[in-house]
């Protein structure tokens, strides 16, 4: 078989994604901007023999989901930014009892209702923090509508491989963008599945991690039976009062995906090497940002970007480095200030750091980086 062309809208190209990763599962409610994603799944996983929910609120989506993932199916729900406030506390059980499911957030303008329409990128820290309690999550932000497509096969792969949540985060302007596009051949791409134990049901522990850290995981209705709570618990899944237990537990939670981080971790760089400015940018606000380092290096300012692709956990060392290279970093998001909280904590004390952030429902535009960049240097 030969790739595909098509001309693809990016929460198009998130359903396709998630189909090709054999996602079989999606309950959700519909919310602007992400409606399209319900949508097309209420459409398109009928024919792969999937089901779809739309349930009456984002707390029982979210919930439904869970459910579906412990019977051994791929699972998906997609909301926006109100949508995804409602959905944290089951984001931390799944965190928590190791459920693996992905969870699609295209940001809106907010808070509260705010601006339905309209982008915005102020999701970053809930999407790290939004739950309680000290817990692993991972976060991939695409910027373009082919990234979507790929990222969200990686989202799934990821949630499976470590058994967590996985939060795919886009924005407005990534999500209702259409461009052409190509689609592999199914049978090129890489899908990675859940580890499932074959050892005597009688012998299995639902929680005894493997050399990775990452427990074997039964479906439910396969012959093991195992209990599933959102308490502190030991190996056996029951709850546990034990200092010693919870403590074991939630370590090894987060560093499962500590010892990982090489290969959960990824970002793009462009004209690096000689930058005395580099810009960080990150999905659609990475598309002006790019456009504003063209312009800049046309009129001989030398200005690189640096784009998060995995937002969380955040590419440090690399950025770290970097900070040694250059003279200022700019970073660019579509919010007051969230991801250059991150950026400061790593380099404050290394490189000058200034931002350009904008709140009113409108993407940064190209001109407006390069007023900055000229302001800086």
């Amino acid at each position: 078989m030969t790739n595909s062309f098509k001309l693809m809208q990016g929460n198009e190209a998130c359903v396709e994604g998630a189909i090709a990763a054999g996602m079989k599962f999606y309950a959700g409610y519909p919310i602007t901007p992400s409606t399209e994603i319900a949508e097309l799944c209420s459409e398109k996983l009928p024919v792969v023999g999937g089901k779809f929910i739309q349930m009456e609120d984002e707390i029982a989506g979210m919930a439904a989901v869970i459910g579906a993932s412990l019977t051994g199916q791929k699972s998906m729900t997609a909301t926006s930014g109100p949508g995804f406030s409602l959905k944290q506390e089951n984001i931390g059980y799944a965190s928590y009892a190791e459920i693996p499911c992905v969870i699609v957030n295209v940001q809106r303008g907010g808070p509260s209702t705010g601006q339905p329409t309209s982008p915005s990128q102020g999701d970053v820290m809930q999407a790290r923090w939004g739950t309680h309690g000290d817990h692993p999550i991972i976060a991939i932000c695409p910027s373009s509508v082919k990234e979507t497509f790929d990222l969200t096969i990686r989202a799934f792969n990821l949630s499976e491989k470590y058994r967590i949540p996985v939060i795919l985060l886009m924005d407005e302007v990534v999500g209702h963008m259409r461009e052409k596009i190509e689609l592999p051949d199914i049978a090129d791409i890489e899908i990675i599945d859940r580890k499932r134990p074959n050892c005597d049901s009688d012998e299995y522990l639902p929680y005894k991690a493997e050399a990775d850290l990452v427990p074997l995981m039964a479906d439910f209705g396969a012959g093991y039976r195992y209990h599933v709570t959102g308490l502190a618990h030991d190996e056996t899944g029951f709850p546990s009062n034990s200092y010693e237990v919870a403590d074991k537990l939630i370590r090894r939670l987060m560093n499962k995906i500590e010892i990982h981080k090489d290969d959960i971790i990824t970002w793009e760089e462009e004209n690096i090497d000689d930058a005395d400015v580099l810009i960080i940018a990150f999905g659609g606000v990475a598309r002006s940002a790019k456009a504003a380092i063209k312009q800049l290096r046309e009129n001989g300012i030398k200005v690189g970007l640096f784009r998060p692709i995995t937002i969380w956990p955040f590419p440090q060392e690399r950025l770290r480095e970097l900070a040694d290279k250059v003279k200022v970093m700019i970073v660019v998001e579509m919010n007051l200030g969230q991801l250059i909280l991150e950026v400061q904590r790593i380099c404050n004390n290394i490189v000058k750091i200034d931002g350009v952030n904008k709140v009113n429902g409108e993407i940064i535009y190209p001109e407006e980086i390069v007023t900055k960049v000229l302001e800086v240097i």
